[in-house]
């Protein structure tokens, strides 16, 4: 093909990609728009129900201590009404240890080890030290957060606060992301927006909409009598995306589900590294989206479009112009106009999220590895090679 064929087809590509973009951009300002925040208390409240805080733990001993003592220092009228059980799910590292003296020093922490899964059902992820530690649950709500949480003192009273106001039979908190290694600060900045994107918070928190149900699991509160009446992580025991089956049970059952934004209160970080990164996205991304195959491969596309075109479009149009001159000048033009627009809509969105804008540059990167993310999920799903999280076995025996 002559230089002029290319030169066309790269200048289509780029186009589709700033109108791609200017989609996206769209679609995820509308659901930030409507996006409720928790709303900070003005006063403390003198009078709580009881909350049962549940944190399952396997091999969390670089967080466990950190995050009970966050949790311990929550501020709430009577500290005593407030129990937390550490659910050990047969931790091969201090975890238990690190826990069990935390609660020597508070009697409101009990450590119970989780006892092995059955082996006639299939129980993923959290779900068996969660169903198992709800039967040691005495409280009115019962509060899961992950050990990765770290929890500001009025998070609980907040949260409690305000699902007792709207009612909420479920309320889950969007947290403030945390990134401390690259691959976090490429990756989990695009997989906010796209969660931002596939699930619109006008959608979410609309009752009448009950095919669009999604919870965050590092942070989920529960009312007790809604829990049991859904089944609780047992009715969910096969699914390794937890959260959002709970959401759509408690939804589909025509109760209230309250999904907010609290980056100020609840904070977490996923992970820590590469390969935790990518074995946890890649556990998640394909069942989140509802085991859709046609879904996953539209977004895998779009995203390649909206992130890797731009950059790849502007390299190809920067040589041309140098090397040959000519119309490849308007090959080089929509990249710079395109690469323009992907670093705004990054910049708006980081805004909204609280996370420092970094690593801007590198959004080719970004793109491309949640692509691959996306694509890898659908293989692991679906034939359950390596589809595992902290190397346990995932797939059907």
């Amino acid at each position: 093909m002559g230089a002029g064929v290319w030169i066309g087809l790269w200048s289509l590509g780029l186009a589709v990609a700033i109108a791609a973009i200017a989609i996206f951009h769209r679609r995820l300002q509308a659901s930030l728009a409507t996006a409720p925040r928790l709303p900070l208390l003005e006063t403390a409240p003198t009078e709580l129900p009881t909350v049962s805080l549940i944190i399952p733990a396997y091999n969390e001993q670089v967080n466990i201590t950190e995050c009970l003592d966050a949790v311990l220092a929550s501020h709430l009228p009577h500290p005593d009404q407030l129990q937390v059980i550490v659910a050990d799910d047969e931790s091969t590292d201090d975890t238990a240890a690190l826990a069990a003296a935390v609660a020597l020093t508070d009697k409101r922490v009990t450590v119970m080890p989780v006892p092995p899964r059955p082996t006639d059902i299939t129980w993923r992820g959290k779900n068996w030290a969660c169903a198992n530690a709800v039967e040691k649950a005495t409280g009115d709500y019962l509060l899961f957060i992950d050990a990765d949480v770290r929890l500001e003192p009025d998070a609980i009273a907040t949260a409690v606060t305000d699902s007792q106001t709207n009612q909420a039979d479920l309320l889950s908190c969007g947290p403030g992301i945390i990134c401390g290694c690259l691959a976090e600060w490429l990756v989990q900045p695009i997989m906010m927006s796209c969660i931002a994107v596939g699930f619109n918070f006008q959608a979410v928190n609309d009752p009448q909409d009950v095919k669009t149900a999604f919870a965050a699991g590092p942070f989920m509160l529960f009312r007790r009598s809604a829990y049991d009446g859904i089944g609780g992580h047992r009715a969910v025991a096969t699914e390794p995306v937890e959260d959002v089956e709970l959401a759509k049970r408690i939804k589909g059952s025509g109760l209230t589900l309250r999904y907010l934004l609290s980056t100020a209160l609840v904070k977490v970080r996923m992970y820590r590294s590469f390969a935790a990164l990518w074995e946890g996205w890649t556990k998640n991304y394909y069942m989140g989206g509802g085991r859709k195959l046609g879904a996953t491969l539209y977004s895998a596309f779009a995203l390649s479009l909206i992130f890797v075109m731009p950059w790849l479009g502007l390299a190809v149009g920067l040589g041309g112009t140098l090397l040959n001159g000519g119309a490849w000048w308007l090959v080089c033009g929509l990249g710079i106009v395109s690469v323009g627009l992907q670093v705004y809509m990054r910049w708006a969105a980081q805004r909204v999220f609280d996370q420092p804008f970094r690593y801007w540059w590198l959004g080719w990167l970004s793109g491309g590895l949640v692509v691959a993310i996306a694509i890898t999920s659908i293989i692991k799903t679906e034939t359950g090679w390596g589809w595992t999280w902290r190397g346990r076995s995932l797939s059907t025996p």
